[in-house]
């Protein structure tokens, strides 16, 4: 063994800050002597802040690189203000700069005349009274310099005072420009099969720069690298005996089948066969090392007893968790991790989030089983759709589904739900599925419009309970003839008691008022008198009128609901919202809610929720989100916590005594009342909240006063009295007293000078209270003074209520808090986790004092805490076994003995690693099989994971049986690193790397990158073939250097109006400065878009032209902009993935147009990105499209032979279209040499794969699907129709004889295979089994050559067709056995295929010889018979070949020569240059 391969990933044009600005730079050096010592001081200041745990996390995170692309943002969202010149920190004043403290105060004067800044979601705003009527400054500097200093002295000052909002963002005035290495992705080394060789014979030069990289890795226990410093004389024996060691380690002769078996439990049988510590080290090595290891295991004996340990364990987690053998899974604490979308980066955010709530249960004293019961805890994630409950007597229907005659045709089973209909069709069934109730005030002018709206529902039969409640003048001197609302309501009452409730309600608004005009009373005498000529007006809607019955009601429900402004409505209980409520939208919005809630009640059904028993309306009341009233300030999802795990929560407690407890003796909930209790409005507030304690034992009251002014013995005697009585009084009493001190009587005597023991009450201990009351101080008050302005940032005086920890308010000075809101806030808190971690508390036999705090602090934690998915008890079969026989009395008297022995069991199959005692730990449990990509990973992710922080961990061995090939064909490496590394001479070292050590030489291998999902990489550096790597051909060390170019922005888009992706519609992405510098289509498939981004401060805007003519965008999420915005900001700053969603609408005018119309596309598209800016049109420059990939040395020099192929035989211009993924760094450095040579154009072009899309593994496999896939998205739209030719191609004629060949109609045209070298029938699959059948009549057709209509191919969503055949097919590993020939032909019937002339592809595997004289291209065509190598089939088919090959190693070899320094100058699309 010569060789290693050693691979780093680079973060591309990210600065490093390591300079400080000149005059502190000085400093520093001085004081600090390395950078090792200065990250010493940074971590032991963070740990001053930080706990252990956190101070971990930060090492972790820095390690990761992880706020790179924060600083990076910050600094570029700098340079759009843009900086003042030599200028190391300045503020931002509303788009003033200045570099000195002297200019803040002049600046702020004029600021308000002026538009206030962005903010972005992650800017860091000094936690100051931060009001929104002040202006906003923006200091950018770098913390830790002087001029940071003295910027923020002034204005954190200021911003504590509340006279402006202090934000700051990184920046560093003159950053070094330095390359770090990142680490949290995968390196795979696959082995190649050399079926056919691929390999190019050019020999590799310049290795001597390798040299720095020596190898000191340890084989079979001896360390080469210090045996060669120590002995230097035998370096070539040294040399020698490592080779030797390496290759009787490292025997890769093929295995039978036989022996292939059961090589999964007998990797995991030597795995658990040594030390506990050292297990996880070997899987690792055994998994990403396992080509050379496999025939060491095959040695390996398996014993019974784990073998049937492990199918035990399988069959339980099939049963409990649906894991099946050979599965790979994570979870920490619970949560599953799954390991094809998260990467390290997502994992440190679930650390963080896990540690918190962790944390604070040890902190709480929560340890051991009871802290992993109360994590697993179901916490109900916050309601966005809240439903009032319906069944109110007030509510006046005008219909009943279930019992109307008018229905009774129509079916009753709900069973009917399921029955198919057709798309759009709503089922009509005899049940009360969808109910409408409308708010009204009869003399609204908008009322007259519902009402004939609930009419046309009505009298097309809708299945729709329809609902009034009217709300009209409560006050009794009011009649009919002076309201128009109460005669009306009289009216109504009227007609229904003598007639029908619907012909009333319809017959007096529908006929006689017009849309646009109101209800008045004359309109409602003459209909009586016309209608009822002998029915007494007086004794109807008079002063004496029999008919009020009830008219109050529909008011006070009204008032009780809390529901907005008049007029609204309800959905099954659902508000709408205002904007819902125009007439002209609420019947399509009707529609539309009966057609998503029909899917909720079919899943119901299915899954046995609603039976025919059940009563519909009653099953919908009774769902977790119906509530008795609605208060946005309760129900809103912005909701604020308390921390009862740090010193603020403690100050609290001491400030609350509770009134009434529970029969069991522990409160549920805990409810402060905040506010000043000296002013009406706190004592009202209070006193609510006393009459709620009456109807709930479980919930007790406290209070903490917030006075409006400095608190003194004058000002303070009512709560002092309140205090007195909580400290000294029962439950009963203190209630009793308190309730009588806030009557606004009692106030006013108290003012008056009455004396407070003139109020106690009998059955109090008066001696107590007054002891207490006299002694009391007012310091107490002035403590929870400071509280209400620090940790609740009140303002004196302001009100709120704080349940278990959740803080609402501040409320506005006329907002009244009901006792029906208290009423409604203790349904939505016990609804989270209150009643579940009371249940669990019980279990603790702690008092009732104690549980009560308990109950109120776990309830608040885990409240707070982001809800994810559902946490997973995952156990295993052995693991309840122990637990059977710990608890059996018989075996009491030899416990100790026993559980070891059934440890001993248990770690047949899994490994346990116990944590640290008296420390925060995860809960984690891998299930992997040792021997897949999961463990190749996994093993190296538990390692890191278990340095970061203290875990328990489990890992069972889910191996599979009888395996009839080899379970891993690549090498591995996972690169990630627990802290950052030094270097000896205490600098910071350049960072992670992948190193291959002790590979075999024998396979040919191909290097593949696995990085996260959106993360765009490529190779910049490396003189070797990465997708040949043969090491007995490598002197040395393989190296590359692959650079993070992108990170992705990825988003999905519909159109609102007909909730389809709008095809062909276009965004760019840009900058405030450059507003276009990427663009790109939306496909059909999930409305899918993606852009190449870097971090900083985006742009997302519809194109110029066509998209921006014809729509407009209505609302976005996940964004960094308000939903409702036009402009569509996103700010990238981290390396997770951005996903956003845009939702786009036609604009009234263009309803008819369509983006991709014939009639429109070639004018509309060509002018929305067309290159030309003069004035009047110019026709299309006449260029040839050429689009190929390649990959490897060996068809980088096919592909340029058949540039230079298509540029002899053609005068037409030629643009060349390369897939940039998979080019090599070589031929990136020459194209551009090529292309200047030989005057054509070209461009790189790159398109990640969607994570949503199935995923290939095999890189060849990847390169197919690149091929036919992604046609309609990776070229601009400008480019009407494009020519793939295969890089292994010769040209021989014109291709604009192609290109301009009438398709008739189809979008895209390919050769068909040859028929007529009849020696190769055998081999030609496509004529017997299902391909003849499927084919008929129609030929297969070969992927070598094919010419796309682009312009058709999108119009009739080729694209999209071919994605979702390909995600239906592919799932099967065994079909789409060529994916780039296979998925077309497959679709023929689906997207038609031209079939070309015969002549345009002649391949001499499949053609005869005679046909070869008229082939218009040759394409090398690899020959199954014969196996023959690439280089010698073309050699001797082509004989232009070696001439063109020689011509371009000529132009090679003097680029080399004149030493130029590589260029990438690619030509850019009008879609790239053009700036709208």
């Amino acid at each position: 063994m010569r060789a290693v391969i050693v691979l780093s990933l680079l973060l591309l044009n990210i600065h490093h800050a390591t300079s400080a600005p000149k005059g502190v730079t000085a400093s520093l050096k001085a004081k600090w002597k390395s950078v090792r010592s200065y990250y010493n001081l940074v971590i032991k200041k963070a740990g001053q802040f930080l706990t252990d745990l956190k101070v971990n996390l930060l090492k972790f995170a820095l390690a990761l690189r992880s706020y790179s692309p924060a600083v990076h943002a910050s600094q570029q969202i700098a340079g759009d203000e843009p900086p003042p010149e030599a200028c190391p920190a300045f503020v931002s004043i509303h788009g003033q700069h200045s570099c000195s403290t002297k200019d803040v105060k002049k600046l702020l004067k004029a600021a308000s005349g002026r538009p206030k800044p962005y903010l972005y979601k992650n800017d860091h705003t000094y936690p100051g009274i931060n009001k929104t009527d002040v202006p906003v400054v923006i200091l950018y500097a770098e913390i830790g310099t002087k001029k940071f200093a003295s910027f923020h002295k002034i204005l954190s000052e200021r911003a504590q005072e509340g006279t402006l909002v202090y934000v700051l963002r990184h920046f560093v005035a003159d950053p070094k420009p330095k390359k770090m290495l990142l680490s949290g992705y995968g390196v795979e080394l696959a082995i190649k099969s050399t079926e056919y060789k691929a390999v190019d014979d050019t020999k590799v030069k310049g290795q001597w720069w390798l040299t720095k990289y020596e190898d000191n890795s340890e084989v079979q226990g001896f360390f080469f690298g210090t045996l060669k410093k120590s002995h230097p004389d035998l370096e070539e024996q040294l040399a020698e005996l490592r080779k030797h060691l390496l290759e009787s380690t490292n025997d890769m002769a093929p295995l039978k089948v036989w022996e292939m078996q059961d090589l999964s439990f007998q990797a995991a049988s030597r795995i658990m066969s040594v030390p506990k510590f050292d297990a996880l080290k070997l899987m690792q090595d055994v998994s990403q090392n396992f080509p050379s290891k496999a025939r060491s295991l095959t040695r390996v004996a398996v014993k019974q007893e784990m073998r049937k340990e492990i199918e035990e364990n399988q069959k339980h987690l099939s049963e409990t968790i649906g894991v099946h053998p050979g599965d790979g899974e994570l979870f920490i604490n619970g949560l599953h991790i799954d390991l094809d979308t998260h990467n390290p980066f997502s994992i440190l955010d679930i650390l963080r989030g896990e540690g918190r709530v962790l944390e604070g249960l040890h902190n709480l004293g929560i340890k051991g089983e009871h802290q992993g019961k109360l994590l697993r805890l179901p916490v109900n994630a916050v309601d966005d759709s809240y439903a009032l409950d319906i069944r109110h007597p007030t509510i006046m229907w005008i219909n009943d589904i279930e019992n109307d005659p008018v229905y009774r045709s129509w079916p009753t089973g709900v069973q009917e739900l399921l029955r198919a209909t057709f798309p759009g069709v709503i089922r009509q069934i005899r049940r009360n599925f969808f109910n409408l109730v409308l708010f009204l005030d009869p003399v609204q002018e908008e009322s007259v419009e519902l009402v004939k709206l609930a009419e046309l529902f009505y009298k097309h039969k809708i299945p729709l309970r329809i609902g009034f409640v009217f709300v009209v003048n409560t006050k009794d001197e009011i009649d009919g003839f002076s309201d128009a609302g109460v005669g009306f309501y009289r009216l109504l009452n009227y007609i229904a008691d003598e007639y029908d409730l619907s012909q009333a309600l319809m017959s007096i608004l529908y006929n006689k008022v017009d849309v646009g005009d109101t209800l008045s009373v004359d309109t409602l005498s003459a209909y009586l008198k016309k209608k009822f000529p002998k029915a007494n007006a007086e004794r109807i809607i008079g002063k004496e009128s029999e008919y009020d019955d009830k008219r109050k009601d529909g008011a006070l429900f009204y008032k009780k609901s809390g529901l907005g402004a008049l007029p609204l409505a309800l959905f099954n209980g659902v508000p709408l919202s205002q904007d819902e409520m125009d007439p002209e939208e609420l019947e399509t919005i009707i529609l539309q809610r009966i057609m998503d809630t029909t899917t909720a009640f079919q899943r119901a059904v299915f899954m046995g929720q609603l039976t025919e028993g059940s009563d519909v309306v009653d099953y919908l009341m009774e769902q977790a989100n119906v509530v008795p009233r609605m208060n946005p300030l309760i129900l809103g999802t912005d909701r604020k916590y308390l921390d009862f795990t740090a010193a603020p929560g403690d100050l609290v407690l001491k400030s609350f005594c509770s009134f009434i407890v529970d029969e069991d003796g522990m409160s549920t909930l805990t409810i402060w009342i905040v506010g000043d209790f000296e002013r009406a409005s706190g004592r009202k507030l209070l006193l609510n909240a006393l009459k709620h304690l009456k109807a709930s034992p479980g919930v007790r009251v406290g209070v903490i006063n917030n006075p409006s002014g400095k608190p003194s013995e004058d000002n303070t005697v009512l709560y002092r009295a309140i205090w007195a009585s909580f400290l000294t009084q029962k439950n009963k009493a203190t209630a009793d007293f308190v309730q009588k001190l806030l009557k606004e009587e009692s106030s006013q005597l108290l003012q008056q000078g009455t004396k407070i023991k003139e109020l106690l009450m009998q059955g109090m201990n008066v001696d107590a209270f007054e002891k207490k009351f006299n002694t009391l101080e007012v310091d107490f008050i002035h403590s929870q003074q400071l509280f209400c302005r620090d940790i609740l940032k009140l303002g004196p005086g302001e009100r709120a209520v704080i349940s278990n920890g959740r803080i609402l308010g501040p409320f506005e000075e006329q907002e009244d808090f009901t006792v029906e809101d208290f009423h409604l806030l203790e349904k939505i808190t016990l609804s989270g986790s209150a009643e579940k971690v009371k249940a669990t508390v019980k279990q603790m036999g702690m008092k009732p004092k104690q549980a009560s705090d308990l109950v109120m602090k776990v309830d608040a934690l885990l409240t707070a805490a982001p809800k994810g998915e559902v946490r997973r008890d995952v156990h295993f079969s052995k693991d309840s076994h122990r637990w059977i026989h710990f608890f059996n009395p018989f075996f009491l008297f030899n416990l100790v003995l026993l559980n070891l022995l059934w440890c001993a069991v248990i770690l047949l199959s899994v490994l346990h690693l116990s944590p640290r005692e008296n420390e925060v730990f995860y809960d984690v449990v891998a299930i992997v099989d040792p021997l897949t990509r999961e463990a190749q990973k996994m093993s190296s992710l538990l390692i890191v994971l278990s340095q970061v922080v203290n875990v328990k961990l489990q890992v069972f061995m889910n191996c599979r049986a009888k395996l009839s090939e080899m379970p891993l064909k690549s090498f591995y490496r996972f690169v990630l690193e627990s802290d950052v590394t030094f270097l000896a001479n205490d600098t910071v070292s350049p960072g992670p790397a992948a190193r291959f050590m002790e590979l075999p030489e024998s396979p040919l291998l191909t290097l593949n990158m696995i990085t996260p999902e959106s993360w765009m990489v490529q190779a910049v550096s490396s003189p070797h073939d990465l997708d040949n790597i043969h090491l007995q051909e490598v002197n040395r060390i393989v190296m590359a250097e692959y650079e993070l170019e992108h990170l992705l922005l990825e988003g999905h888009c519909f159109d609102l109006s007909t909730g389809q992706p709008p095809r062909g519609l276009q965004f760019t992405l840009g900058m405030s400065r450059d507003p276009l510098m990427y663009d790109t289509i939306v496909m059909a498939n999930l409305g899918y878009f993606q852009l190449k981004a870097n971090p900083g401060a985006w742009i997302l805007r519809l194109r110029v032209g066509r998209s921006e003519d014809i729509y407009q965008v209505l609302t976005h999420d996940g964004t960094d902009s308000p939903a409702d915005t036009g402009d569509v900001r996103v700010v990238l700053n981290s390396f997770h993935s951005k996903i956003i969603k845009v939702r786009v609408q036609k604009k009234a005018d263009k309803i008819n147009e369509d983006l991709l119309s014939e009639t429109s596309e070639s004018k509309g598209i060509w002018d929305s990105i067309a290159r030309c800016k003069d004035d009047g049109e110019k026709k299309k420059e006449d260029v040839l499209n050429i689009f190929s990939v390649a990959s490897g040395h060996l068809y980088e020099r096919f592909l340029r032979i058949m540039m230079l192929s298509v540029l002899r035989h053609t005068k037409t211009p030629v643009k060349f279209w390369f897939l940039k993924n998979y080019l090599s760094p070589s031929f990136k450095e020459t194209i551009s040499h090529m292309a200047e040579s030989y005057g054509f154009q070209y461009e790189l072009v790159q398109y990640k794969w969607p994570r949503w899309l199935h995923q290939q593994t095999e890189k060849q496999r990847i390169i197919w699907g690149y091929k036919i896939l992604f046609l309609d998205v990776l070229f601009p739209l400008a480019v009407d129709k494009i020519i793939f030719v295969d890089a292994d191609q010769i040209v021989r004629a014109d291709l604009k004889e192609l290109r301009d060949l009438d398709l008739e109609g189809a979008p895209y045209g390919y050769t068909p295979f040859c028929d007529s070298r009849r020696e190769m029938e055998g081999y030609r699959f496509w004529k017997t089994g299902y391909w003849a059948s499927h084919l008929g009549h129609r030929k297969y057709h070969i992927s070598a050559l094919y010419v796309v209509d682009l312009k058709k191919f999108r119009k009739i969503a080729a694209g999209d067709r071919l994605r979702g055949q390909y995600q239906a097919l592919s799932q099967d590993p065994n079909s789409l056995s060529n994916l780039d020939q296979d998925l077309p032909n497959n679709m023929i019937h689906q997207v038609a295929i031209k079939s070309l002339p015969q002549e345009w592809l002649w391949c001499e595997t499949w053609c005869d010889d005679v046909s070869k004289v008229t082939a218009k291209t040759i394409d090398l065509c690899n020959n199954p018979k014969t196996k023959e190598p690439k280089l010698m089939a073309a050699a001797r088919i082509v004989p232009e070949w070696a001439e063109y090959d020689k011509e371009l190693k000529d132009l090679l070899r003097l680029v080399e020569e004149k030493g130029e320094p590589p260029k990438e100058k690619q030509t850019p699309t009008p879609s790239q240059s053009e700036q709208g």
